[in-house]
Parts: structure tokens; sequence; C-alpha cells
């Protein structure tokens, strides 16, 4: 048999099995590999102090050192050069570009070769300047870097004990995502550490629930979750992972009014919410760091709530939230 080097995509597929804490095995069998492939890319690109798989810098690693790396797919046609343009500058990520453009157009282009195009149009992928006649694509990535390349690592503080559970006690099929109704809670700052966004995800659909807070009291916070999940039918409502915020200490509330069991992650493992902590990412597109939420409108929150949750997915086989929402439930 002859062997296929690990593509970017299977890479992110063993990132999302770490953060849901399966087996080597079990991922092996989820995408095809054998353990052991699958065992010396982890060990190969997790280093001691980070302890973490990051996939792209592994990609990125991988493809340096291949000696022939054969051919590049590039944006092969006007046709595709506009669609990938016109979609990145409506905040699509070249993921979702990938997946829906067989749809569309029934082309082909990996996101991969998008992300090499854009970076292309800069001398020296990103570290140069902008290439004569050519438009800077990079200001419409979600992250908006100049260059690829990995994460830092954060620094510790102190973290409050609220009494909860911890997400050590969640049941496995929370990990397994095959039901509607658990979801993950967390917050988006406001300018100069003001009160900002609550953000409500449904792991299984990705579903985004966004909601402007007035001030950031436990008992506000409280208030606008259950307000928010009451919206949501009851077969929809069982578990709610938080972290360790301040603004999570009246979780029994919302346990008492909304019907759901309440978790916490470990402090400093914002993986162990890696829907929530994803979805943070997209919104912050419309609403960069920095941004003052106390002059937006209620009415712009919700309408960027609707264009998150009309988005597709790549992790849906690139139906929308809402379509595969209401597809489970009415399954």
């Amino acid at each position: 048999m002859q062997y296929r080097h690990l593509s970017v995509d299977e890479r992110e597929l063993i990132q999302y099995g770490l953060w849901d804490k399966k087996s080597v095995r079990t991922i092996a069998k989820e995408i095809g590999r054998s353990p052991s492939a699958i065992s010396r890319e982890i060990n190969r690109n997790t280093p001691a102090f980070q302890r973490r798989y990051p996939p792209r810098v592994a990609h990125e690693r991988a493809l340096q050192k291949r000696t022939s790396r054969g051919r590049h797919d590039r944006l092969k046609n006007e046709a595709i050069r506009t669609y990938v343009i016109s979609h990145l500058k409506e905040g699509w990520s070249p993921e979702q570009i990938s997946g829906r453009i067989k749809l569309d157009l029934n082309q082909r282009i990996s996101h991969e070769a998008i992300y090499q195009y854009i970076y292309a149009q800069i001398h020296r992928d990103g570290w140069g300047l902008l290439r004569p006649g050519h438009e800077d694509l990079r200001v419409y990535l979600r992250r908006r870097r100049k260059r690829r390349g990995g994460n830092g690592l954060r620094h510790c503080g102190k973290v409050p004990r609220h009494g909860g559970r911890s997400i050590d006690e969640r049941p496995g099929i929370i990990v397994e995502r095959s039901r509607v109704g658990d979801w993950e809670g967390d917050s988006v700052e406001s300018k100069d550490h003001r009160p900002g966004l609550n953000t409500l995800v449904e792991r299984r659909t990705g579903l985004v629930l966004m909601t402007k807070l007035s001030n950031k009291t436990p008992a506000d916070t409280a208030q606008v979750v259950v307000e928010r999940l009451k919206e949501i039918p009851a077969p929809a409502r069982y578990t709610l992972t938080l972290d360790n915020g301040f603004e999570n200490q009246h979780w029994s509330r919302i346990e008492q009014e909304t019907g759901v069991t309440c978790y916490f992650a470990h402090p400093y493992h914002s993986w162990e919410r890696g829907t929530n902590e994803n979805t943070n990412g997209l919104i912050r597109e419309y609403f960069p760091k920095k941004t003052d939420f106390s002059i937006i409108p209620a009415e712009t929150i919700k309408g960027i709530e609707n264009k998150l949750n009309s988005r597709p997915r790549k992790r849906l086989n690139y139906l929308t939230p809402l379509e595969a929402f209401s597809v489970a439930l009415a399954g």
C-alpha cells in the first residue's frame, strides 16, 4: 500500500480528538490511520512545555521537511479566484470556502491552497511587502496574521473556585457530540475590560447565541444565560460547560431555572471548550478586540448572530448551524 502523508484536515481531526480526550487508537480508527502513525505525529509535534497539539504548525513543519513536495494546487481559473476572494470578503474561512465551492461551482480547491494563495500576494510568504498589482487578503482571515505561525503561551494567574462540578465528571455522551443540547458558555470582553457579550454555543451544531451584557456581575450573566436558554426547546437543554470566570458564580441559579447541568473546565484549558473558543474567534472577525460594545446596538449583535448561524460549517458537511440544529431536533 502506498504511504500517504497526513493532510492538514487529518491533523485538525487529531486536534479535535485530543480536545475530546479520545485515545490514540480511537482517533486513528476515526481517520483511517494506524495508531503508531498518530502516536508519532502527536509526540513529534507536542512540546512538553506546551502540552497541546498544533495542527497547522505541524503541517507547515511537515511540508518544510519534504525534499520534494510535488505540485501545489493553486486557484486554477478566474471563476475559482473570484469565488474565493468574494467569499473571503464575506467573512468565510478558507475551510468553509473549500467545502462549499464543491456545491456551488462543482470545483475542487483545498483550503491549504487558499491559504497559500493569500500569503503568495506578499513577498516571501508574508515577510515582505505587497506584490505590485496584488491585493492583501490577510485582513479577511479570522486572525489577520501577517505571517503564518504558531501560538504563544499564556501566563497563569489566580483562578476563582465556584464549587461547581468539574469537567471530569461530564458524561461521555457529551464528548461524543451525538446529541443536541450540550452547550458551552463564555464572555467576549469589551474595550477597557468593560462588559461585552455573553456567548452560548451548542457543541454538536455550533449554533451560537450572542447577548449584550449591561454589566459584568454574576447576577447579570446568570440572567442573560437563563433568558437565552429558555428560548431553546427543553429537549435541547442538557448541559452547560463554563470557564472559571468570576461572572459564572451564579451557576446554581442557571441550573434551577433552565434544567441544565453545569460543569467547569480546568483553569487555563481553553481547548476543553474548543467549540466556544472557535466561535468567539468568528465573532472577533466582526467585533475586533478593543471594540466598545456599549455603543453597539443590540440589533447589530443579533444580525451578526444570524449571520454566523447561517454560515456553512466544515464539520457539519457544510450545512449551516441553523440547518443542522433544525434537522437534529426534527430527528
